[in-house]
């Protein structure tokens, strides 16, 4: 983990605005807010019993991009969660990164999968999602496929209540990452989201998430 580096450079100017809200077909809303927190600018986040989106469409071809910089704060976890459990499948804080890729290396299943995602949203898929997560009980490093889907796979970058209520700070190798949760190469990134969820579990929770930068040949900052 890293402090974030103060100085970047847009790759596309304007960006930064172009954040979206994005529901989930049958899912009450999170609540996105922007506010100043600790003297700093960042996105609240608040559910309850709700599950969507924050984000932002982008594309970077993976020969640049490398590596991605985050920071969240988290009050609690949620005590009944789990996210290798399809009817307990949430969590404060989940950084999601969303990756083209050749739909015809899909399995059947996932094909029919993706159909009925599009007739329910009005979009397909990306063809691989993967997310930064934390999880109250996985082990710090492992990748947990979502019990819904395997072309969503997340990496547990925190695990257990031992640093709640402060702000921590990660730096990740995104291409070795999805290496390792898919075992191909990735390709382009066509989406930065951030997602708070609790409908699962029928709770409340909240999070503070700080700046997202994706670093390559230059510096991406989109939050």
């Amino acid at each position: 983990m890293h402090e974030p580096a103060s100085e970047t450079r847009l790759v596309q100017p304007g960006l930064a605005a172009h954040w979206h809200a994005f529901a989930l077909p049958g899912k009450a809303r999170t609540h996105y807010e922007h506010k100043v927190v600790d003297g700093r600018a960042a996105l609240h986040a608040r559910a309850d019993r709700s599950a969507s989106m924050w984000r932002q469409h982008v594309r970077l071809e993976p020969q640049h991009l490398s590596r991605v910089h985050f920071s969240w704060k988290v009050p609690r976890l949620i005590d009944a969660a789990d996210l290798s459990d399809r009817d307990a499948d949430d969590t404060p804080v989940r950084i999601v990164l969303a990756f083209e890729g050749d739909r015809q290396r899909l399995s059947m299943r996932n094909r029919m999968m993706f159909d009925l995602a599009e007739s329910l949203t009005g979009e397909a898929p990306p063809y691989a999602t993967l997310m930064y997560v934390w999880d109250p009980k996985a082990e710090v490093g492992s990748v947990i496929r979502a019990p819904r889907s395997d072309r969503v796979r997340g990496v547990v970058v925190e695990s257990g209540p031992q640093r709640l209520g402060r702000w921590l700070h990660y730096e990740r190798d995104v291409l070795a990452d999805f290496r390792r949760a898919y075992g191909e190469e990735p390709g382009a990134l066509v989406g930065v989201a951030v997602m708070t969820d609790s409908d699962n579990t029928s709770s409340e929770t909240e999070a503070f998430y700080g700046g997202i930068e994706l670093e390559g040949a230059t510096r991406l900052r989109l939050l």
